[in-house]
């Protein structure tokens, strides 16, 4: 498949799912997780990923305290 055209949006994306996938998914046995947990618990991470992670790059701030740092929240 070629890589011609794609955004950097569907960069970002991967990343992220394959993160996803390495931090959250392949490290447990799904089995006996319902899928309303199973639900639950991806909620947790997303929500984790995305508040509360510190980002080295982001100036050791979690994405949520970057944004606000610039007045990009309300």
């Amino acid at each position: 498949m070629s890589r011609k055209g794609c955004s950097p949006d569907n960069a970002a994306c991967e990343s992220f799912f394959g993160r996803l996938k390495t931090e959250l998914f392949y490290c447990r046995d799904w089995q006996a997780i319902s899928t309303d947990r199973f639900i639950e618990i991806v909620d947790l991470y997303i929500r984790w990923y995305n508040e509360k992670r510190i980002k080295i790059s982001l100036g050791a701030l979690s994405p949520i305290e970057y944004r606000e740092s610039l007045g990009l929240t309300t």
